[in-house]
């Protein structure tokens, strides 16, 4: 239990109606699951409006509403606090955060963020950490952890009021470092509002989530937003070998140093040797040999070198540790065929991405052999991309099937057609539209012969289709497997 004034500390008030003198059991966004003695509070979301169901949440015995309006007649209802404030997700953000005792002052928490990277970024400094015996969980799109044990992941960021219980529940597991996921809609919806951060990543930001921010200048707005709110104590790490990295740090107060491949970059690195088996950097003039692959890869690792240097670990353990890193699941996943057929699975989903992971395939074809491409685009998500991830695949590939990747309401035969809006004559040749993503992968196997590469895209991690609002049980891994080995 709580008093409604302690939770307050940190919030922009501009009016209150009632005592702030009042317990407060408990704190919810849901009207559904407000409770007698509960705190509510009204956001105005993308699809619904939170005020709209105060009446609810007051009738499930809600007795502190936070708004940012108050409606009319509600002011003088006996027994109810209302406090007016101007923005209802960030205020959110700072009660939750009160309200689990500030969690993550007790803790490193690190944000990563960027259009790629994210997951495999978080997900091999939280492998790190525990290889390196430090106590840390993780928040991202995969999965959630509290040092081994494995929560289930339902958004890529929660919502603030559940990222401050998991914050909370860290601490008490002895957690003494953080490293979390921030997507743009959850730095745009302050979910991150309330949370101490030591420092912040930016890995890159390239065309996607349009569908949401409208403009390009409002997607790298939001990216920036994560870094004008750190605080000179943070550290600020930006890839420079990437655009608009100026851009996301002007007026940053943090402590801000860059990483990459040129050599103005003030952590510094080259890949001596990238293979299928691979890659070999040479970081400040160490090496690191890796088992993952590609140069996209080569960014993840030195990121997260840096990360892990700036919360002030020796270089040559980091080095050490990061020798026995893992590829996350689905990125970059290699499923082999008794026949010599390497498949790959990724998590690619923007052009961006399947370019970069297309490109490191290249390098390995040698002596004619074949890049097949199995390849889709989300429904109900950035329509605008469709056409140019259709011309990245079949510019890089010699063989593409485009396919459905979780169609969600859309027509899955209407996304590809959307596709192939981007492919001249020459590249539509080399294309086959199979809107069954089983029957595509089947299709691509069954086209490739020894020592091809089948790329299946999009997907990675995930073990579901979604479509018509329901998930069907879906693995690229075990269809690929299931391909491979028809008689089993």
């Amino acid at each position: 239990m709580k008093l409604l004034k302690d939770l307050l500390y940190d919030v922009r008030i501009e009016e209150v109606f009632g005592t702030t003198h009042v317990a407060v059991e408990s704190v919810s966004a849901d009207s559904r699951t407000a409770k007698s003695m509960g705190l509510f509070v009204a956001i105005k979301g993308t699809q619904v409006d939170g005020h709209d169901y105060i009446a609810s949440a007051l009738a499930n015995g809600t007795t502190t509403v936070v708004c940012e309006y108050v409606p009319e007649g509600a002011k003088n209802i006996e027994g109810t606090t209302f406090v007016k404030v101007k923005n209802s997700s960030e205020a959110m953000g700072h009660i939750a955060s009160a309200y689990y005792d500030n969690p993550s002052s007790e803790m490193k928490v690190v944000a990563v963020t960027g259009t790629n990277g994210k997951t495999t970024s978080v997900s091999l400094l939280h492998s790190l950490f525990r290889i390196m015996d430090r106590k840390a969980g993780l928040v991202g799109t995969v999965e959630n952890k509290i040092n081994d044990k494995t929560i289930e992941s339902t958004h890529t960021t929660p919502d603030s009021i559940s990222l401050q219980k998991l914050f909370r529940d860290m601490v008490d597991e002895g957690c003494k470092f953080c490293f979390i996921e921030a997507s743009s809609h959850a730095i745009d919806q302050n979910r991150l509002a309330g949370t101490k951060l030591a420092g912040a990543v930016f890995t890159n930001i390239t065309h996607d989530h349009l569908d949401y921010h409208q403009t390009f200048d409002n997607y790298l707005s939001a990216k920036k937003k994560l870094f004008d709110q750190l605080q000179s104590s943070s550290f600020a790490l930006v890839n420079a070998d990437e655009n608009h990295f100026e851009d996301v740090i002007a007026d940053c107060g943090a402590q801000i140093s860059t990483f990459g491949f040129n050599a103005y970059a003030d952590e510094k690195a080259r890949v001596v040797e990238n293979q299928l088996q691979g890659l070999h950097l040479r970081i400040n003039g160490q090496d690191l040999y890796s088992r993952l692959v590609g140069g996209f890869n080569a960014s993840n690792l030195l990121g997260v070198f840096c990360v892990a240097k700036s919360l002030g670990f020796d270089p040559m353990t980091i080095l050490t540790s990061m020798s026995l890193l893992t590829p996350p699941p689905g990125r970059f996943e290699l499923v082999e065929s008794p026949d010599g057929i390497t498949a790959i699975v990724d998590y690619a989903h923007t052009p961006d991405a399947l370019e970069n992971v297309l490109k490191t395939i290249g390098t390995f074809t040698i002596g004619g052999k074949k890049v097949i491409t199995v390849v889709g685009c989300g429904g109900d998500r950035d329509r605008s991309k469709r056409p140019i991830m259709a011309k990245v695949a079949a510019s890089a590939s010699d063989q593409v099937f485009l396919t459905s990747d979780n169609p969600r309401s859309e027509d899955p035969d209407l996304i590809i057609y959307e596709m192939q809006a981007g492919l001249d004559p020459i590249d539509k040749r080399k294309c086959i539209a199979i809107s069954d993503r089983r029957e595509a992968i089947r299709a691509a196997v069954a086209f490739a012969e020894p020592g091809d590469i089948v790329l299946v895209a999009g997907k990675g991690h995930e073990t579901y289709q979604e479509i018509k609002g329901v998930k069907h049980d879906f693995d690229d891994r075990i269809v690929l497997r299931e391909a491979f080995n028809p008689k089993n």
